[in-house]
């Protein structure tokens, strides 16, 4: 594992620096814990509130991203931590989006980036996936995938060579320093407000991309699949503004073009997999809506 990563890990049980010793991550009270065979290391050490996305969920995941059915989402989270590029969100595909942080800005310059030679903390990596597309856009920085999945854990810490990967728990404290991030990523998952504060530098942002609503509405509609919640929006500023202020939305709308396999691999990879059997299901291709707000979010001094 990277060291220039590792130097801004903490030990689970007494917070204090950890440090590589072999094929172990140990901290100076003797604290140890192994890097697994395939790449990434448990900082858990404890009981957990879940276990995260199943290998089946995982590979779904992993099958939908490499078609580049969410390009779109890709250049937008890539964006929001980069200085602003000319032409549009993706080559190739269309993206409709609205900037509305006129009302909702923080004080101040608003950030365009994160900071120079940071560390870009995802949590609720997930495979990857996303976070290495962001370093693939920021050479200078490098990454840390954090996840309670050990199947998507496997993948990410193969997903990009300045990435590490470390498996935590986000609604227990986060094994990384106080102030340790540069920016702080979190794609569909869940979210910990205090914790992304805590471990976020103070000239740092936050990039959140969460499901809109109407996204994937046909196939919620044709399928009878979990809905997105119409208080999203609320709920997402209600766990974030006591510590951050927000700094603008944007919202991102395009079509995905699913084969009848694809249909199936969507809802495998999703919560709807928990209660849905999707290799029995009788799809057709279709034509589906892609709606995601990626916002950005300012932590408060």
């Amino acid at each position: 594992m990277r060291a220039d990563i590792v130097q801004h890990l903490r030990c689970p049980v007494c917070h204090d620096p950890l440090a590589a010793a072999g094929r172990a991550l140990r901290c100076p009270r003797g604290h140890s814990f192994d890097l697994a065979r395939q790449g990434y290391v448990d900082l858990t050490a404890g009981r957990l509130t879940h276990d995260g996305d199943t290998p089946d969920m995982v590979a779904a995941r992993a099958s939908l991203l490499a078609a580049g059915h969410f390009r779109v989402l890709e250049a937008a989270l890539t964006t929001a931590l980069s200085p602003p590029a000319p032409g549009p969100a993706a080559s190739g595909l269309r993206s409709e989006a609205t900037r509305e942080d006129a009302a909702r800005q923080a004080p101040g310059p608003a950030r365009a980036e994160a900071s120079a030679n940071t560390v870009v903390v995802d949590v609720g990596a997930g495979t990857g996936h996303y976070l290495a597309k962001v370093l693939d856009a920021r050479p200078d920085a490098r990454g840390l995938a954090v996840d309670v999945s050990k199947a998507a854990l496997r993948r990410a810490a193969r997903a990009h060579p300045r990435l590490a990967a470390v498996r935590a728990d986000v609604w227990r404290r986060l094994p990384v320093a106080d102030g340790a991030a540069g920016a702080v990523l979190n794609v569909f998952a869940p979210r910990s407000g205090a914790e992304f504060r805590r471990i976020l530098a103070a000239d740092g942002v936050l990039v959140v991309a969460t499901p809109a609503a109407g996204h994937l509405g046909e196939l919620v509609t044709t399928l009878d699949l979990v809905r997105v919640d119409p208080d999203k929006p609320d709920r997402l500023r209600a766990g974030l503004e006591p510590w951050f202020v927000p700094a603008g939305v944007e919202h991102h709308i395009w079509r995905l073009h699913l084969s009848a396999e694809e249909v199936r691999t969507v809802v495998a990879m999703g919560p709807s997999a928990r209660h849905t059997d999707a290799s029995q299901l009788d799809t057709i291709p279709m034509e589906v809506t892609a709606a995601v707000d990626v916002s950005r979010w300012l932590p408060r001094p």
